[in-house]
């Protein structure tokens, strides 16, 4: 039996992974899928495409578009989540913090540079008409954890993370969420370690086959929201609130896309050109 190595975040978009690995699906098709945890988020995750330790990631957009510019040698091969990812703008609970303009020039927790967090710390500035030289400063923090540490303590005034994983530390007032910073683009995609691809390239069908299988039936599984509430200590209405907002795709991400996510990572100078859609994309014809 094949082993595959697969990374990414323990949230709730990533359920349907644990249930195809839970029911056996890839040991039916001869993959040994062994799904890896990233606490770091997208940048770990890049660092293990890199490096060897996972071979697919289930990875932030325009994180990965970023690294793959910066030397990553691995390509997205579809999109995974088609909605935008809500990023909510978190404070500690008792800073004098009350508006996206009180944060202006302060410093803000991410996981790691080149990270989701970071990439967002952007968009935010850029959308509020910050100066994004003077305006912006960071704090390495590493995951979730570190970020409730370092807000709690003063190292880090503010933090973006998606905000349905944050509601909890919300609802126990450890944080507080000031406003909300949607990407403009899908938030998800599924990326191969170029190597692996080309060598591997069934397996890689294979399983996209049996994930969009279940992603593609997901809302419908039944007591889903009770599942997710349940698994990830999150409340009932937040879980069916998030539904109602979240759509998974079964395609690959479009050449369009592609180009929106660079002008935006080139406007912000986040990367130093755009590349070429056959450059960021696997063909699976």
């Amino acid at each position: 039996m094949k082993r595959i190595n697969i990374g990414g975040v323990p949230e709730h978009f990533n359920l349907a992974w644990y249930l195809t690995l839970k029911n056996g699906e890839y040991k039916n098709e001869g993959i040994n899928l062994r799904w890896k945890d990233y606490f770091g988020g997208t940048g770990a995750m890049n660092k293990g495409l890199r490096e060897g330790e996972i071979d697919m990631a289930v990875i932030l957009t325009e994180g990965i578009i970023k690294d793959i510019i910066d030397g990553n040698p691995s390509k997205i091969v579809q999109t995974f989540v088609q909605s935008p990812l809500i990023w909510g703008i978190h404070v500690a609970h008792n800073s004098d913090f009350e508006s996206i303009e009180d944060l202006k020039g302060k410093k803000a927790a991410i996981s790691r540079y080149g990270s989701g967090s970071h990439l967002m710390a952007f968009i935010n500035a850029e959308s509020n008409n910050w100066n994004l030289e003077e305006d912006l400063d960071f704090e390495v923090i590493k995951n979730l954890d570190g970020a409730v540490e370092g807000l709690t303590n003063g190292v880090a005034d503010y933090f973006m993370w998606e905000k349905f994983t944050t509601k909890p530390i919300v609802d126990e007032g450890v944080f507080r969420r000031i406003a909300n910073c949607p990407t403009p683009w899908p938030c998800f995609v599924i990326a191969v370690n170029n190597e692996f691809f080309e060598n591997n390239k069934e397996d890689v069908k294979t399983i996209l086959n049996i994930i969009n299988n279940t992603t593609s039936e997901f809302k419908s599984i039944p007591s889903i929201d009770v599942t997710i509430a349940n698994r990830y200590d999150q409340r009932l209405e937040d879980v069916q609130e998030w539904l109602s907002l979240t759509e998974w795709s079964q395609d690959v991400i479009d050449e369009a896309t592609i180009m929106t996510v660079q002008e935006k990572l080139l406007e912000l100078d986040i990367i130093p050109k755009s590349i070429d859609y056959s450059d960021l994309i696997h063909d699976l014809k």
